[in-house]
């Protein structure tokens, strides 16, 4: 770890954020000597933000514990376009109610982990939309088009593979990475805003906006990106073979959400604790030092507290009290039906006919398409679905009829 003199810097770095800094001498000593301004942008491509978006969230958070303040951008301008950045091809465009209605959905999920208000460490949420969209074309190619080189643009790797792969990278798309650094400039004007946080796929953006903030206003501005969050296999960070693990509660029950963490690879644990939740370091040491089966421990600490900082205290009890009610009824041999799963999933037509909730696949078919058909709570809306298997899982036939799923040994 580097010797930082600011508790900002210090925070991040003890808890693993940091992957690049711009002049970090001259970050820690502004931090260190005032309240710093930092900002992060979401694009609200969806109702809710997922996992994969939760490292940034966390971030700012940090930043406000740090005594900071956090501003999060919302992306109403730079989301009818899309980033393009390491995609493979072009997302799809928007309706602006779709964007409206996007962002006011996303807006809840933050409140869960930042403080919003007027204070001078307060969180605030502001739109890109609000500039991006009074632009006029002419000029803002006289003003700011002149600060960027095509030939710098096209070198960096969120453009170069799109076109080494030989896939379209459109006139639109190519112009986010402009708008992204005329975001940094223009809340360095009205927030005074002194920080871009990010991905490391951001880093090339995060430049760009120093770069045109001091060839315009003359203005020292600071980027940090984090490492690209990655499970211990190597998978990217909150897929799953369900699907993505949303943040918003009407997008994913609670209890699943505590299962995808209960659910972490052991190698995994002391560092989303870390990462995902405010535990000390030092009851983070002790928790990721387990061996063997208390291992668990720590996975339950962590799913519980990352699923109270989430979605509430009672929602964190209440999904840890249905999964262990889950797997005790199907650690004691006589309540549920159990079945052991090769290979980490099983498709769930196959699941219930090996718990002999169902005759035949014919017949979980038609439970599934009748809506009987559940997943730990949850009603099964897909016949291909393939059910993950890492933790004891509860299906269900009905209200009646339950069956357990489990690891095999």
């Amino acid at each position: 770890m580097t010797s930082y003199t600011s508790d900002l810097l210090r925070l991040l770095d003890e808890r693993g954020y940091i992957h690049q800094v711009t002049d970090a001498a001259a970050l820690d000593a502004l931090a260190s000597k005032q309240i710093v301004p930092g900002y992060i942008g979401f694009d609200p491509t969806a109702p809710s933000l997922h996992v994969g978006s939760l490292v940034q969230i966390m971030l700012l958070r940090r930043l406000q514990q740090a005594g900071h303040k956090p501003i999060v951008l919302m992306g109403g301008g730079t989301g009818k376009i899309g980033d393009p950045s390491f995609k493979d091809e072009a997302r799809r465009m928007l309706t602006l109610e779709t964007l409206a209605d996007n962002v006011a959905s996303i807006k809840t999920v933050f409140e869960r982990f930042l403080t919003f208000g007027d204070g001078p460490t307060d969180a605030v949420m502001v739109d890109n939309a609000e500039w991006l969209d009074r632009l006029e074309y002419i000029p803002f190619l006289r003003d700011v088009g002149q600060h960027f080189s095509v030939n710098r643009m096209l070198s960096f790797d969120s453009v170069k593979l799109r076109l080494d792969r030989e896939q379209s990278l459109s006139f639109l798309e190519f112009n986010y990475m402009i708008l992204q650094a005329y975001d940094f400039l223009e809340l360095s004007r009205r927030a005074g805003c002194r920080l871009q946080m990010g991905g490391s796929d951001q880093w090339g953006n995060i430049v760009n906006g120093i770069e045109l903030s001091r060839r315009m206003d003359g203005t020292e501005v600071f980027g940090v990106t984090t490492p690209l969050i990655t499970t211990a296999d190597g998978a990217k960070m909150g897929k799953t073979l369900a699907g993505a693990v949303w943040l918003n509660d009407d997008q994913l029950s609670a209890y699943d959400y505590w299962q995808f963490w209960r659910n972490t690879d052991d190698r995994d644990v002391g560092r989303f604790l870390r990462l995902f939740t405010d535990l000390p370091l030092d009851e983070i040491a002790r928790l990721e030092a387990l061996e063997g089966a208390e291992i668990n421990e720590a996975k339950k600490a962590l799913a519980d507290a990352a699923t109270a900082m989430c979605r509430g205290d009672a929602a964190a009890a209440e999904a840890a009290e249905t999964a262990r009610r889950t797997f005790e009824e199907g650690a004691a041999g006589d309540a549920l039906p159990t079945h052991p799963v090769e290979g980490g999933s099983i498709a769930a037509v196959d699941a219930f006919v090996a718990l002999g909730l169902a005759a035949s696949k014919g017949e979980a078919r038609r439970l599934i398409k009748g809506g009987g058909a559940r997943v730990d709570g949850e009603k099964i809306t897909d016949e291909a679905m393939q059910i993950a298997v890492s933790a004891p899982v509860r299906l269900s036939a009905g209200k009646k009829h339950h069956g357990l799923l489990t690891p095999a040994p």
